[in-house]
């Protein structure tokens, strides 16, 4: 069923651009219309009209990036009607204009084609082997080694960072937080927000402070000129980014602070310096009342917000998926949905948690 499945993928991709027919798709696979959209949705977790809008907004997005072609040629050779179709399509998803997005290209979130017969596990990337951390430092030169600090998603990271001395002598520190699950406090790192996540994780104060905060300690006892702020593209290092930049808002830094989005499929980064203000208020508005804000916000972490939103409706696509497969087993289910729903970046905890609660386990 897999190999029908990627053919179908496969079949969308050669006619991205083209008006499509579900009729057409039917045909070439010998299958009705409707048995060939639920298995693809049954199978992929998306919609075949999510999936085409997404695909096709993310390759006009390079586009957009990368050349000066005219936005209405670009719109066409997409298969968008008019320039105006295509930027309301493109606002939706990412937050900001085609025009808008041209004149300031700041990180966004990849969509790459579905490769639903790709068995290996999900790997953490080498960064070592990959990233191009020589133009990076380069940036850096104005600072001594003592003046940065690095911050890191997660332990896996830290250790190759640290380690390899990636980044030189500068300090190293990781997150070792999953921000866009279970309650928080606006007051972050405070006593009552650590009860909080801790609490949210079944942890002891005490467990979840050497787990997160004792590690943290440089970032709060050291003065440095600069904080390097390294997270993915995905909805979960997104709502931990904006934890980190609310957090030095209300801790007062008044150093430099660059975001570089690390992208793990094809380990680019794209280095954005940050200017802090405001970082606090949509922290209360999406993590604490899970609103979208007003205010604008740079493609990947409005693409990250959006899909932190959509999580914590009852009804969801991660939901769905679940209830659409009830007879396999948890390990089964939190697998494909690794592979599936990389742009959430949730790990094999998160899925297992949220199986059991949507299977009414908990």
């Amino acid at each position: 069923m897999t190999d029908w499945i990627q053919e179908m993928i496969d079949w969308i991709e050669v006619h991205l651009f083209e008006d499509f027919s579900l009729l057409r798709l039917s045909e070439k696979m010998g299958y009705s219309p409707y048995y060939c959209s639920f298995k693809f949705r049954h199978h992929t977790g998306v919609s075949i009209k999510s999936y085409r809008t997404l695909r096709r907004l993310f390759l006009a997005s390079i586009s957009l990036a990368e050349t000066r072609e005219r936005i209405l040629d670009i719109a066409i050779e997409h298969g968008y009607s008019s320039q105006e179709a295509f930027a309301r399509a493109f606002k939706e998803v990412f937050g900001v204009t085609p025009m808008v997005f041209r004149k300031h290209p700041k990180p966004w979130q990849s969509y790459f084609k579905l490769n639903i017969e790709q068995g290996e596990d999900i790997k953490m990337l080498d960064i070592s082997q990959k990233l191009v951390i020589t133009e990076l430092q380069n940036q850096l030169t104005a600072f001594a080694d003592q003046d940065i600090l690095n911050v890191l998603n997660g332990q896996v990271m830290y250790e190759q960072f640290r380690t390899q001395e990636l980044m030189g002598q500068s300090d190293y520190v990781p997150f070792n937080e999953a921000m866009c699950v279970h309650a928080a406090t606006g007051d972050i790192f405070s006593p009552s927000f650590n009860q909080v996540r801790a609490e949210g994780h079944h942890s002891s104060v005490t467990g979840y402070e050497k787990v997160v905060i004792e590690p943290l300690e440089p970032l709060f006892t050291h003065s440095y000129r600069c904080i390097v702020l390294w997270f993915g593209e995905d909805m979960f290092c997104q709502i931990n980014l904006l934890t980190i930049l609310s957090y030095l808002e209300q801790s007062g830094y008044d150093g430099i602070v660059y975001f570089n989005a690390v992208q793990e499929q094809t380990y680019d980064v794209q280095q954005t310096e940050i200017t802090l203000g405001g970082y606090t208020s949509l922290y209360r508005e999406v993590v604490l009342e899970k609103k979208m804000p007003d205010s604008p916000l740079m493609p990947v972490m409005y693409q990250g917000v959006s899909l932190y939103l959509d999580l914590h409706q009852a009804d969801n696509e991660l939901t769905r998926y679940i209830a659409s497969h009830p007879k396999e087993s948890k390990e089964e289910v939190m697998q494909s949905m690794l592979k599936l729903f990389q742009r959430y970046g949730l790990g094999d905890r998160q899925y297992l948690e949220l199986i059991e609660k949507v299977r009414g386990e908990v």
